[in-house]
């Protein structure tokens, strides 16, 4: 039987000295959650961590009044309690019933006893809810070495989390800018044929419109490419700007730009808006000091929820129209419906 002094008083806080040789401070640091029972089943210490746990002091009390044995079994009497020694038992700490606590009890001299109490799988969320440290355990407890794991298992998650949004954003920024245009910051080539193939796949009604500029090659070859680089930049913005944020708008090499409408109106809507584009496009530019001039033809081919024709076959289409309407003066839009009743009227010389 362990041997421990119960006589009252002691030197450190409230409670008992732990017996010849053993300090109260001793005690409290090899067992730090100990709560030592007198033989009425009054706690005559307990340890800091423990009192840390509760919030509280924990003195005058029963022992009933600080934990509640759950396995093996209940129990209310200091007695019961003392069968179940050598036995690995089940508490939870009254002042906070979600922590669980595992405990061993062992008998003192004179029937007292000394119940030695740690942290179970409560031990993370303790650690983190009391700010608990290397301090509020024995030097010999295997909590340290679970925290000391569980704070190097945090460290690498995180650094796995911080480089995975790093990644992430790389490949976001790698596959935005892959689908950019660099010149002008429409979408490109590869992102207008990725819509394009979505749209002729889904059953929304679109329209294709290509668009060209008219008189542009005469800018280049009079100011330059810087000023040829800024008319693109300024085109783009007006087409940036005249379309709906749910169209995609591309420019597909040198001065040829497309647009894909989506779920567009009737003909007659479609007409007014590439009209009033060819206006916007028209108006002067002002470009390192000089003043350009340019204008654009439009062709247009449609699917309709009727009509699905291929991604090949509308850009064939709208590529027909656009260069209907440069043969027939520039500045203007044409169908390509427009363009096949051209070409089945008698004297027409439509290609």
């Amino acid at each position: 039987m362990t041997h421990l002094s119960d006589r009252p008083g002691g030197d450190e806080g409230v409670g008992c000295d732990a017996g010849p040789g053993l300090s109260g401070a001793a005690l409290d640091r090899l067992m730090p959650m100990h709560v030592w029972i007198g033989a009425g089943g009054e706690v005559l210490r307990a340890g800091p961590t423990l009192q840390r746990l509760a919030g509280a002091p924990l003195l005058p009390c029963a022992w009933t009044e600080i934990v509640t044995l759950r396995r093996p079994r209940a129990a209310r009497r200091l007695d019961d309690l003392l069968q179940m020694q050598g036995v690995a038992l089940k508490f939870t700490l009254n002042a906070r019933p979600e922590i669980a606590l595992k405990g061993l009890v062992v008998p003192l001299s004179g029937g007292a006893a000394l119940l030695n109490l740690s942290l179970g799988i409560s031990l993370v969320d303790a650690v983190g809810r009391f700010d608990l440290t290397s301090s509020d355990f024995a030097p010999t407890d295997l909590a340290i070495e679970l925290l000391y794991l569980n704070e190097a298992k945090t460290a690498v998650v995180g650094e796995l989390r911080r480089l995975a949004l790093r990644l992430n954003g790389a490949r976001v920024s790698a596959e935005v800018e892959a689908a950019t245009d660099t010149l002008t910051g429409l979408a490109n080539r590869r992102a207008f044929d990725d819509a394009l193939s979505r749209l002729v796949a889904s059953d929304l009604p679109f329209a294709l419109m290509q668009v060209d500029l008219d008189l542009f090659k005469a800018v280049n070859d009079s100011h330059g490419h810087g000023v040829g680089d800024g008319v693109l930049r300024i085109v783009a913005a007006v087409l940036r700007s005249h379309f709906r944020s749910r169209d995609v708008v591309a420019r597909i090499g040198g001065d040829e730009f497309v647009v894909l409408m989506v779920d567009f109106g009737d003909r007659d809507h479609l007409l007014a808006h590439a009209s009033r584009l060819i206006e916007r496009i028209e108006q002067p530019m002002s470009l390192q000091g000089v003043e350009c001039r340019i204008s654009a033809s439009i062709g247009i081919a449609l699917a309709t929820v009727s009509r699905r024709p291929s991604s090949d076959v509308l850009l064939q289409e709208a590529d027909i129209a656009l260069y209907d309407s440069k043969r027939r003066g520039r500045g203007r839009v044409t169908f390509y419906d427009q363009w096949q009743q051209r070409r089945r009227a008698p004297g027409d010389d439509a290609f």
